[in-house]
């Protein structure tokens, strides 16, 4: 604070935590412990040190750094992460997924409040809640980082869509970035397909709920009516209803069945019917993060 007035800044913001911690530790907590320190001691500090950042906050499991520079702050995040699975795949024990010890990492440009060396406000926020969506061992960037480092760093970027943020009133647009770290490179399915550039949907079977065998050719009909509706639109693909109909009565996850359609987007939904009513819903999932975008 001075004079009064919050210490206020644009600063890039690096957010950093363990993918299933509390599973880790309930299962082994002195070797999580001890592996967790190993990449604090060797790897992540000495990173932000060497790319100019400084750590602001850590929390057990957790990490909070800025960078002056956004281009710095997303090499430090994927040299941390290629560290890291070298040093995982020479272990014995980082060799099996459920004792690997992987971190999240989100990273965010935006303005910040300083109060006693710590950092807080909307900036932050942003930048925990992408990291969130990072798969483990993975990086997640927001929209305004993404801008500041295309074309000036040798990295393939994903374009994971706009994505609602708890507690944020916008949503933000945000970007995946593929490392290869060898046997654990992070890959996007279809990433070099054109349906990354025009991403498709499929609208799997809705389901009926009533449970009348009657009611289940009008729930069908419903379904092959939204994706003809869709189909009309030109801006982006429609899976087939030959396709989507092989999943009618699954319970695969939306991650799962777009890696097998080639979706970027899952429609799902159903249909309750009592008396004269109908009750229609419907869900829109990201294929690739698994999280719902619309309902």
């Amino acid at each position: 604070m001075q004079g009064g007035q919050p210490n206020r800044r644009l600063t890039t913001i690096l957010a950093a935590d363990v993918a299933g911690y509390s599973r880790l530790t309930s299962s082994d907590e002195e070797e999580t412990l001890a592996r967790l320190r190993s990449h604090r001691d060797t790897i992540i500090d000495p990173a932000i040190n060497q790319h100019r950042g400084r750590i602001a906050n850590t929390a057990g499991d957790s990490v909070l750094a800025e960078f002056p520079s956004v281009v710095e702050a997303v090499r430090c995040a994927a040299e941390i992460q290629r560290q890291i699975a070298a040093t995982d795949q020479n272990s014995k024990r980082g060799t099996e997924p459920d004792q690997r010890v992987d971190w999240r990492i989100g990273i965010n440009l935006g303005d910040v409040v300083e109060h006693a060396g710590d950092l807080l406000g909307d900036g932050v926020n942003i930048a925990a809640r992408i990291e969130a969506l990072a798969e483990p061992g993975g990086i997640c960037l927001s929209d305004d980082v993404y801008r500041q480092v295309r074309g000036k760093i040798d990295e393939i970027f994903i374009d994971l869509g706009e994505q609602s943020l708890k507690n944020i009133p916008d949503p933000v647009r945000v970007y995946g970035v593929e490392i290869d770290t060898g046997e654990r490179a992070l890959k996007v399915v279809l990433r070099e397909d054109p349906l990354v550039q025009r991403p498709a949907v499929a609208v799997l079977p809705f389901a009926n709920l009533g449970g009348d065998a009657e009611q289940e050719y009008f729930v069908d009909g419903l379904t092959e009516e939204i994706i003809t509706a869709l189909s009309l639109w030109r801006s982006f693909p429609v899976v087939a209803r030959n396709s989507t109909f092989a999943f009618k009565g699954t319970s695969l996850d939306a991650r799962e069945i777009g890696k097998r359609l080639g979706a970027r987007y899952i429609l799902q939904g159903s249909v309750r019917r009592g008396g004269n009513r109908i009750r229609v819903t419907a869900q829109l999932a990201d294929a690739i993060s698994g999280h719902q975008v619309w309902a």
